[in-house]
C-alpha cells in the first residue's frame, strides 16, 4: 500500500509541476460544420454550426477535434472544418465596440448578441480589451466581458 500511495503522490507532484496550458480557440472555417457526440462520421449528429463560430479546442485525435462551445457543451468536429482564424461570439445583448480600448472612447459600432467578430489583436496596453472586426469591415475594441472566445 505504501508503494502505491507513493506512486500516486509522485504522479500528482509531476502533474502540479506542469505549466498551465493556454486555451486554444479556433473558429469554424467551412460554410457549416456538424458537431458529433463521438469522433466518427457514423456517430450521432448533435447540431450544425456556421462559418466563423468560435470553439475552444479541448483535445485533438487524428482527424477529429473535441471542442467546447459558448454554452459549455462538448462535441467532436472534423479537423478539416476548423481554421486558425480567431473569432469571438457576442454574449451581451448589445456589445459596445469602441474606437479605442477605453470605456470613455467614442463608439465605433454596436454588435448584437450571437454575432461573430474576428479578433484582430488583444490590446496589450489595456488588458481586458480585444481589437475586433465585423463582417462589413468596421473595427474597434470590445471588452472581454461582452464576448466569448478569448
Amino acid at each position: 500500500m505504501k508503494r502505491g500511495a507513493g506512486a500516486v503522490l509522485g504522479m500528482a507532484a509531476a502533474f502540479l509541476a506542469l505549466p498551465a496550458l493556454a486555451l486554444d480557440y479556433r473558429s469554424i472555417e467551412s460554410p457549416a460544420a456538424v458537431f458529433y457526440d463521438a469522433p466518427a462520421a457514423s456517430a450521432r449528429k448533435l447540431f450544425v454550426v456556421s462559418r466563423l463560430y468560435p470553439v475552444e479546442v479541448v483535445v485533438a485525435l487524428g482527424d477529429w477535434v473535441k471542442v467546447r462551445d459558448v454554452t459549455g457543451a462538448l462535441a467532436w468536429v472534423e479537423k478539416k472544418d476548423l481554421g486558425n482564424r480567431r473569432t469571438v461570439l457576442v454574449t451581451a445583448a448589445l456589445a459596445d465596440v469602441r474606437r479605442d480600448p477605453a470605456d470613455t472612447a467614442p463608439l465605433a459600432f454596436r454588435a448584437e448578441k450571437d454575432v461573430a467578430l474576428e479578433v484582430v489583436a488583444e490590446a496589450k496596453a489595456t488588458p481586458g480589451w480585444a481589437k475586433v472586426k465585423a463582417a462589413d469591415g468596421r473595427s474597434g475594441f470590445v471588452k472581454f466581458s461582452q464576448v466569448w472566445g478569448l
